[in-house]
């Protein structure tokens, strides 16, 4: 059984390979990518030596995403990062950096919160439904691949699809006499 709450650890080999301890098999930077994506906290040591390689390995996932055209990171961002290394800013950097993202993931999940939010004044407001799930997916869009992102969701059942069907059908309905108001 798979204990989520731990780090996963993943031994390098003197062969530069990398095994997963807890499923017996040989993993590439992009599986490690898929852990980490989901969720998964990930430890990476060298099995000679007990050398902890779990950084070294996240910055080659992230610049390989960045050599495919992935480009996450603005260029003045990447510029500031090797000056930070050189100046006192370096003590002031990670931290700054961890709090950023921390922000981040604290806004995402508010966001989220306020657009599920019941009872909504602007839920009355013909279109708002359809507003709302649209800025569910743009969100979802461009925060899936960080943590406590999500997948997309499934589709609609046919039942709920003829809900869904019966709400537009109101809606413009209401649209119609609002428009004659």
């Amino acid at each position: 059984m798979v204990d989520a709450a731990k780090p996963l650890l993943i031994k390098r080999y003197a062969s530069r390979r990398l095994y997963n301890t807890e499923t017996s098999d040989y993993v590439t930077l992009e599986d490690i990518a898929r852990f980490i994506r989901a969720g998964r906290e990930v430890q990476i040591v060298d099995l000679k030596s007990g050398d902890d390689l779990t950084r070294q390995f996240l910055l080659q996932i992230i610049a390989e995403h960045e050599s495919r055209g992935e480009n996450v990171l603005p260029l003045d961002v990447l510029t500031d990062l090797v000056k930070s290394y050189t100046t006192q800013a370096q003590s002031v950097v990670p931290q700054f950096l961890a709090h950023s993202f921390e922000m981040l993931r604290d806004g995402q999940s508010k966001i989220m919160e306020n657009l599920t939010a019941i009872p909504n004044p602007l839920a009355a407001m013909p279109g708002f439904e359809a507003m709302q799930l649209q800025q569910k997916a743009f969100l979802k869009s461009i925060m899936g691949g960080w943590s406590g992102g999500s997948a997309p969701e499934p589709e609609a059942a046919p039942a709920q699809k003829s809900e869904i069907d019966e709400i537009k059908k109101q809606l413009a309905d209401l649209q119609i006499k609002l428009s004659k108001i």
